[in-house]
């Protein structure tokens, strides 16, 4: 018998507003994610792709239908519930950086522990290991005006890891950044993919950073349109490249 996805949507549905106002945004979304899957959803304005990212990430509920995490029925949870969810499981990162402009990035990548009621010692270690995990050791002080917008990124995404979660989801998480800036980006969610074992959900409207991924799933009109693995994601080639690298600096 197979292991259970960690997440299941099952008949999702999703109506904003009541009567000749009401808009339906998903209409039945059908969707299965494995634990340690990379999955980039697009799709034209109005798909549906939003609605169900925010879904996903616990941000909103279905009108109708079964959102399954881990075996638990996310549908019949409480707000309190689903926000605790959220911050055992669940990491963030958005196409704006959302930092806290007069704060250093270790400070703003200590928020989530902070919420948790951390302390101190134990926000300070966790911080400085997730933000050199992006590569980022010895930025720990400087505030997002010192910061590149890939840097700036980089600080959102330890934010988004510093707790240790289960899955990642990026919503357009390469919109403000230039072409290499993004592969930059791309090939960190890889990494925290593939070496970290991190489930990431992304939405993007970028046909070559949803190359990145190892499945692609394309909504339109409120449902799942198409859902294909992706055979040769591009972060494969260049991850090996620099695992070889390593190595021989090590060697």
């Amino acid at each position: 018998m197979s292991a259970q996805p960690l997440i299941e949507l099952i008949g999702v549905t999703k109506t904003y507003g009541q009567g000749a106002t009401a808009l339906q945004a998903l209409k039945g979304v059908d969707l299965t994610i494995e634990a340690g899957d990379f999955v980039a959803i697009m799709g034209p304005s109005g798909s549906g792709k939003s609605t169900a990212m925010n879904t996903l990430g616990c941000l909103d509920t279905p009108t109708t239908g079964q959102y399954i995490f881990n075996g638990v029925h996310v549908e019949t949870l409480t707000r309190d519930q689903r926000a605790l969810l959220r911050r055992h499981y669940l990491g963030f990162v958005f196409q704006g950086f959302n930092l806290l402009a007069r704060t250093t990035a270790q400070e703003n990548v200590e928020l989530p522990l902070l919420y948790r009621g951390e302390p101190t010692k134990t926000r300070h270690a966790a911080a400085k290991k997730a933000l050199a995990s992006v590569g980022l050791a010895g930025w720990e002080h400087h505030t997002p005006a010192e910061l590149s917008g890939g840097q700036q990124q980089r600080v959102a995404i330890a934010r988004a890891i510093v707790t240790e979660p289960t899955v990642l989801l990026a919503d357009e998480p390469t919109g403000n950044l230039d072409t290499h800036r993004s592969r930059e980006i791309m090939e960190l969610l890889w990494g925290l993919n593939v070496d970290h074992g991190i489930t990431v959900l992304m939405v993007t409207h970028e046909a070559d950073m949803a190359a990145y991924a190892k499945r692609i799933v394309h909504f339109v009109d409120g449902v799942v349109d198409s859902d294909t693995r992706n055979p040769n994601p591009a972060g494969l080639a260049q991850h090996a490249t620099d695992k070889a690298a390593e190595v021989s600096d090590v060697a």
